[in-house]
């Protein structure tokens, strides 16, 4: 009996919720302030609009930096070593091939903003 009546609650109103919010009307005062921004670019405009290589380059980047200070970062403490010369060369390992890698990227080019 409990259960008959809590679906019976649910339904109704569930129901009516779902009617008020389909009779109520949509106030959209001001379509400028509900149209998401788009850092700088116009949103009213095409969406085929030619986007900057640079951009992409810079945000491919630091996606691999990202993910490779994520998946070492952890790395002397996923290896449970209690040695502390081991986990500081693991570190300075790390670092260095950061360093490395930063280093090969600058020397590419690969930050540079001008053509």
């Amino acid at each position: 009996m409990n259960l008959m009546m809590a679906l019976l609650t649910n339904l109704t109103l569930t129901t009516l919720l779902v009617t008020i919010a389909f009779w109520l009307p949509q106030l959209n005062a001001y379509s400028e302030k509900t149209s998401p921004y788009e850092c700088g670019f116009d949103p009213m405009g095409s969406a085929r609009l030619p986007f900057s290589m640079k951009f992409f380059l810079v945000a491919i980047t630091f996606l691999l930096f990202d993910l490779e200070i994520a998946l070492l970062l952890p790395l002397p403490w996923a290896s449970q070593t209690t040695n502390l010369n081991t986990m500081l060369t693991m570190a300075l390992l790390l670092i260095l091939l950061l360093a490395v890698s930063l280093a090969y990227e600058w020397t590419q080019e690969g930050l540079e903003w001008t053509e």
